[in-house]
């Protein structure tokens, strides 16, 4: 485990700006920069000028806190000014590939890729190192139509491992290999082996190199699931004082914070992150780390029955004129907007949630978060009687899923999966089929449960697992509902509507000692609610008979 530290006690020099003119890179006579925006300590040297070198760590340090825009920017400026330098081609093509994203690199950037990756080939003296670094970016892009993204990620993983491996002292060759085992660990691991076995080797990392930013960021990677993120906390909070203007640096904290349902950090690190995002605009729209932040501001405030602060940070994010064309933009605004209503039990506001909303954003691409709205719209209708909605909403998600499968995205195709039956529960619960009602439900909580949460999200937009817990407490089977609820919190922690159902089943079933110390922790959720729920209300009286006795 991480033990704090200091990183700036160290003697490190910080990757900073240089400031880029149109015939090159400017830097004073000591080869200091002029800039001031921290990134953290990166050392890669290349085959190019002082100035070349100083803005390609800078370029390689934004790569690691996963800013890839930037990133791109910095090597393309080495590209103009200094025409010979090979590696920030390199730097072009990883920037192109995000390796724990969903989204895959367009035809564009593909071509833009190989080329980029050609003209590094045959640029200036190359170095073995260097040789090795570019033919590991290579194996994601080169003869694209005749392997599956999933399986250029596994070669891309072996091809680091050798840089790593020949190099064992360079690291950033650990960096990229520690983040290429994280990227293919299979999501049905609940061992989290994969997961563990690069947290170690980012921990030697950052032992060995405490400044560099992939010590910070991936690590938290490593660890953000149900098994290991208490063990990165500390790591997490020391985050920001490495990069503070940097959005994703600020918001990858919360990783490990939804983890433990720590929702008032969650809170202020996004609100900060959302905030740095608006500094940094791509191409005039919202940065993708806009919308990403936003979504977990809103989830966390509506864990604390703060549904006005919810819904304050919604307005702010649905006026946005436009956002990055990505599949983080899309599922933080889908996500976000269709949170607000699930939350609170407000299945017929759930209804009328748009489809494909904002239209600047390319819906045909991003399948899986489309089905959010439907699943939304589904579920508000199932449980409000607008059956002929519902019913709607699950011949969509089965259309959005059979797409999924049929591109090999296994993972959002057993979510959407997922959420296809637990919309047709709730539409045979409403029928009265109680029974085919939690088969389905328990199916679908199941299919939820067999895969872990992904990084662009806080959690699932409703779990499976509390829905069946809600259906079950609606059947009269508190015991059983408990047991869901239960099994809910130990994947989402501190959710406010499975500890809400934990606490009444437990009431229910005479578990005095169960229901206190799940009333309690309700009690520390709501201090601040502004909530008009009525399970707000019910804790608040149930707090004020307690006072009373």
């Amino acid at each position: 485990m991480i033990t704090r530290r200091n990183v700036f006690r160290l003697p490190a020099v910080l990757v900073c700006a240089l400031s880029l003119t149109p015939n090159g890179l400017s830097a004073n006579q000591n080869g200091a920069s002029h800039a001031t925006h921290a990134l953290g300590q990166v050392d890669f040297p290349i085959s190019c000028s002082r100035e070349a070198q100083t803005v390609f760590e800078r370029g390689v340090a934004l790569l690691h806190h996963m800013t890839y825009e930037q990133a791109k920017h910095e090597f393309t400026a080495i590209t103009t000014a200094e025409p010979e330098c090979a590696m920030p081609h390199w730097g072009i093509a990883m920037s192109l590939f995000h390796p724990l994203w969903s989204d895959q690199p367009t035809e564009a950037e593909v071509a833009k890729a190989l080329a980029a990756i050609d003209q590094a080939k045959t640029l200036g003296t190359l170095s073995e190192r260097e040789r090795a670094y570019i033919a590991a970016v290579e194996v994601v892009y080169r003869d694209w139509k005749t392997l599956g993204y999933a399986e250029r990620l596994v070669a891309w993983a072996s091809a680091q491992e050798k840089v790593y491996r020949d190099y064992p002292d360079d690291t950033d060759a650990a960096a990229f290999y520690a983040l290429a085992r994280i990227a293919t660990a299979p999501k049905s691991d609940k061992t989290f082996s994969r997961q563990k076995a690069a947290g170690q080797l980012l921990e030697q990392l950052h032992r060995r190199a405490p400044g560099h930013p992939g010590g910070f960021h991936y690590l938290i990677h490593a660890y953000d699931n149900p098994v290991l993120a208490a063990r990165a906390v500390e790591i997490a909070r020391e985050y920001d004082r490495l990069a503070p203007d940097v959005p994703h640096a600020l918001h990858m904290p919360s990783h490990i914070f939804v983890r433990l349902g720590l929702w008032e950090d969650t809170i202020a690190w996004n609100a900060r992150s959302a905030n740095a995002a608006k500094q940094h605009p791509v191409n005039g729209a919202a940065s993708l780390h806009y919308a990403h932040a936003m979504d977990y501001v809103i989830y966390a405030h509506l864990q604390r029955g703060e549904d006005q602060a919810a819904r304050k940070a919604l307005k702010e994010l649905n006026a946005v004129a436009r956002h990055q064309d990505n599949f983080v933009s899309a599922y933080g605004v889908a996500a976000a907007r269709a949170r607000y209503p699930l939350e609170r039990a407000q299945w017929a506001e759930a209804v009328t949630l748009p489809i494909r909303v904002p239209t600047t954003l390319s819906w045909d691409k991003y399948p899986a978060v489309e089905a959010i709205s439907h699943f939304a719209r589904g579920l508000g209708g199932a449980r409000s009687n607008n059956l002929r909605v519902a019913k709607q909403s699950v011949a969509a998600l089965d259309d959005l899923g059979q797409r999924l499968k049929d591109t090999g995205q296994d993972y959002w195709s057993v979510l959407v999966d997922a959420q296809r039956t637990a919309v047709s529960a709730w539409v045979s619960y409403a029928q009265g089929k109680h029974d085919e009602a939690l088969r389905l439900m328990s199916q679908a909580a199941d299919m939820e449960d067999s895969v872990d949460k992904h990084p662009v999200t806080p959690g699932a937009v409703l779990p499976a697992r509390e829905l069946l817990g809600d259906m079950l407490a609606l059947s009269n089977k508190p015991g059983e509902a408990f047991v869901a609820y239960e099994a809910a919190l130990v994947v989402s922690p501190n959710r406010f509507r499975s500890l809400y159902g934990a606490w009444q089943t437990a009431e229910q079933l005479g578990k005095p000692r169960q229901a206190k110390a799940y009333y309690t922790k309700l009690q520390g959720l709501i201090a601040v609610a502004d909530a008009a729920r009525p399970e707000v209300r019910k804790i608040r009286l149930a707090l004020a008979d307690i006072e009373t006795f």
